[in-house]
């Protein structure tokens, strides 16, 4: 008599009483239950290891998103939360892929159908414009396999499935190749003219010499950066030809930009601010401070347009001499309009009322709130002020994102129906405010700011066409920033209005939802022979490839 060796609480069996195929049966039977015993235990070994790297990995996503909402990334300059944040997202992307991998596995696991379904995320169309490479991929034998059919099978449909690639920037050569005709009676000779280009005599066509600009102004890429990326293509442009070709662009581009300052000029509200841009000056072996003034139709205008001028200062002349006025004689009458600004005091002289009647000045609202922003985080006395005008500021921002789609009659009606009163609450707030809070403090400082321009930081309440803030300028001077990061200097005053010309035209595509390497190739391509009374017509807002 004995018992099985797997199952102690098995009944016994006397195995001399049995059949030698029953013993044998008997064995095969315990030697499965036992292997079958081993594969529960690995498995059971497997899922509890698979259920740990799942709740690592579940771990870890929860603790990058506290990192990437909480303080921390608040505790970081611009430069170090860009840096952080994209390890963020190359991190996530790493965690998700690693946890999709083991959700699959689990909807495979024991029990599980193999092709169950695992909810994968939505992710947007790949755009219409994209060409589109086919790959079909269809069964060899399209015969029916089941034994005793052999009838062929009939498509009832497909699934697609679409990934987006990229073939690197592809160098060609433009073989132009001009006959020569010749008359033997006559002997009268007979060729095409050579087409003229950008750059004459050059081996850059215009699409090439776009791509440079863009290179540099657009995507922020130095010269000695640009070399080493052409020559992983086989071609060889140093620095000195890449320049060159720039230099050219830029003076091919002096005539539109002329018709594109005309084009801003014309608008009956602007917005302008001005930045530092370091310029080198070799006499001095270092360099110094220089300035690019941008100026920009309205945020609520119908057809966008934004110009740089570099400029070697910060004076008031410079605005003077950009808008028109009395001394300084110009082909067209000075502007008049709405000039939304910061409190600069460089405008003041060029929008003096009693020297130009018609020229106002709307002041930008953004600044007065960010003074109170600093502030919310301060002392008690200082933050709790600050935070109640912060909400105040809310309200009204709230108010102004309703007005977005109006026209500016529209505009004007409703600022004037909802806005203005919140904007008079506010006002007899801050009044009463000042008069509790300790002169020459920070909290004080900032009510009187907001106090003191307080006509100009409301003419919008009287006028739709002109922004709340001048927030839309400000966007238009970080491509300037983004930009002296990485040429580190402008090499010299006609570089920085080079490099003017061709940011007031390339952004302005932008503005305008242009490609701004198709805009430039076109109009490179274009300005050699196109007529100088036409020449409006290659402007970004009216361009047509």
């Amino acid at each position: 008599m004995m018992a099985s060796m797997s199952n102690p609480y098995a009944p016994a069996i006397d195995l001399t009483q049995v059949s030698a195929e029953v013993v044998t049966l008997i064995e095969q039977l315990r030697h499965k239950v036992e292997s079958q015993g081993r594969e529960i235990a690995v498995r059971d070994q497997e899922i509890a290891l698979r259920d740990a790297r799942l709740e690592k990995v579940n771990f870890e996503l929860a603790r990058l998103k506290r990192w990437k909402f909480g303080a921390k990334s608040e505790a970081m300059n611009a430069q170090q939360r860009a840096l952080f944040q994209e390890t963020l997202f190359e991190d996530e992307a790493s965690l998700q892929a690693q946890l999709s991998a083991l959700q699959a596995d689990i909807a495979v696991g024991p029990g599980k159908a193999l092709n169950a379904t695992v909810r994968k995320p939505r992710r947007q169309a790949l755009p219409e414009h994209l060409r589109r490479v086919e790959h079909r991929h269809e069964p060899a034998d399209t015969t029916c396999a089941t034994p005793g059919c052999g009838q062929p099978m009939q498509r009832i449909g497909e699934d697609v499935s679409e990934k987006l690639d990229i073939v690197p920037a592809e160098f060609f050569v433009h073989r132009h190749i001009y006959g020569k005709w010749v008359c033997k009676c006559c002997q009268t000779l007979r060729q095409e003219p050579a087409e003229p280009d950008v750059i004459e005599g050059g081996m850059a066509a215009s699409g090439l010499v776009a791509h440079t600009l863009i290179s540099r102004f657009v995507d922020h890429i130095p010269y000695y950066r640009q070399e080493p990326i052409n020559a992983r293509s086989g071609v060889h442009t140093p620095r000195s030809t890449l320049a060159t070709w720039s230099g050219a662009g830029g003076a091919a581009l002096e005539p539109l930009l002329e018709a594109h300052r005309r084009f801003v000029l014309s608008a009956r509200v602007m917005h302008a601010d001005e930045t530092p841009v370091p310029l080198l000056d070799p006499g001095a072996g270092k360099t110094r401070k220089a300035y690019v003034w941008a100026w920009a139709r309205s945020h609520h205008d119908p057809h966008p347009g934004v110009i740089y001028e570099f400029c070697l200062g910060r004076g008031a002349q410079y605005p003077l001499a950009f808008l028109g006025g009395q001394g300084l004689p110009r082909p067209e009458p000075p502007w008049i309009g709405t000039l939304i600004t910061d409190q600069y005091s460089g405008y003041n002289a060029a929008l003096d009322t009693t020297v130009y009647p018609l020229r106002k000045s709307a002041l930008c609202v953004a600044h007065a709130r960010r003074r109170f922003e600093e502030l919310s985080r301060g002392g008690p006395a200082a933050s709790a002020v600050a935070r109640d005008a912060l909400q105040r500021w809310a309200r009204i921002y709230h108010a102004e994102s309703g007005y977005a789609q109006m026209d500016d009659e529209q505009r004007r009606q409703a600022r004037q129906a909802q806005s203005k009163p919140l904007w008079d609450e506010f006002e007899i707030w801050l009044k009463l405010q000042r008069r509790q809070v300790m002169d020459g403090s920070k909290i004080a400082e900032a009510i009187d700011y907001s106090l003191s321009a307080w006509q100009g930081l409301t003419l919008h309440l009287n006028d739709g066409g002109v922004a709340i803030d001048n927030n839309l300028i400000e966007r238009q001077i970080k491509p300037w920033k983004l930009g002296s990061k990485n040429w580190l200097f402008v090499g010299s005053e006609l570089a920085g209005q080079r490099a003017a010309t061709v940011m007031s035209l390339v952004q302005s595509a932008k503005l305008n939802g242009l490609n701004p390497w198709a805009y430039l190739r076109d109009v490179l391509q274009r300005l050699p022979t196109y007529p100088n009374n036409r020449i409006d017509e290659l402007l970004p807002h009216r361009w047509q490839p």
